[in-house]
């Protein structure tokens, strides 16, 4: 039975100084990670502009990893000299965590989330992240649709927060999205003719090297961020 669970932290950096602390990071916290306990796999996120624009937002970066079992992301999260840093340098922390649903495709030549099995069939929310490492011939005519395959999402009221991220700007880019439940989110990929046209590009073009998609059941949130309200099923 696997007890492995998901988090994703959003971090968000005030001033200029900062700034700099956490683009720096994105190079030197990858020694200290890989000798956290418990860590399965991680990986260190920038963030791009409201409405997945390609542009970076220096202000925001992420933090995804995968965990053995929840009691070691607790540890990292409670003892951690790593996360503190985080906190000190930053305003806002926001850790949405996760239980695989079903994880399609590879991230860095494999799989590593494992579905689990431990769902709450009575907590319908769903988180969806997405990656993709874009060819290089493809990058004009991906990012050209990326604001028409996008456009359904806006203002849409069943989708309670979204972000683009990425391990590299422009060509390794990610998105998580939380929705209220399963039925929005299978409404918005099959009846939205923005994100049906879109879908019918990529298989048309093969503008993917590599691509992953992920479902998961987010069962809490912890922190705070501007703007957004943590529903009150996933509160601790």
């Amino acid at each position: 039975m696997s007890q492995q669970i998901t988090t994703l932290t959003f971090f968000k950096y005030p001033n200029l100084t900062e700034k700099l602390w956490a683009f720096g990071m994105m190079q030197f916290a990858h020694s200290p990670l890989k000798k956290v306990k418990g860590l399965e796999f991680y990986k260190l996120l920038g963030s791009g502009k409201k409405n997945f624009d390609p542009k970076p937002d220096w202000s925001v970066y992420g933090l995804l990893q995968v965990w053995e079992n929840e009691n070691a992301a607790k540890d990292f999260f409670a003892h951690s000299k790593l996360y503190v840093r985080y906190q000190n340098h930053t305003t806002h922390q926001l850790t949405f965590y996760l239980k695989s649903i079903k994880a399609h495709g590879q991230w860095s030549k494999q799989n590593p989330f494992e579905e689990s099995d431990d769902l709450d069939a009575s907590n319908e929310m769903i988180a969806v992240i997405t990656r993709a490492t874009i060819k290089l011939n493809m990058l004009k005519k991906f990012w050209d649709y990326v604001p028409i395959s996008q456009k359904d999402l806006v203002d849409n009221p069943s989708l309670l927060f979204t972000a683009g991220v990425g391990e590299r700007p422009i060509t390794q880019m990610a998105t998580f999205s939380l929705w209220n439940d399963a039925r929005a989110l299978k409404k918005f990929a099959y009846r939205s003719q923005n994100h049906r046209h879109a879908v019918q590009q990529t298989q048309a073009l093969q503008w993917y090297k590599e691509e992953m998609f992920t479902r998961f059941q987010p069962y809490k949130i912890t922190g705070e961020w501007e703007g957004f309200e943590i529903p009150k099923g996933l509160m601790i």
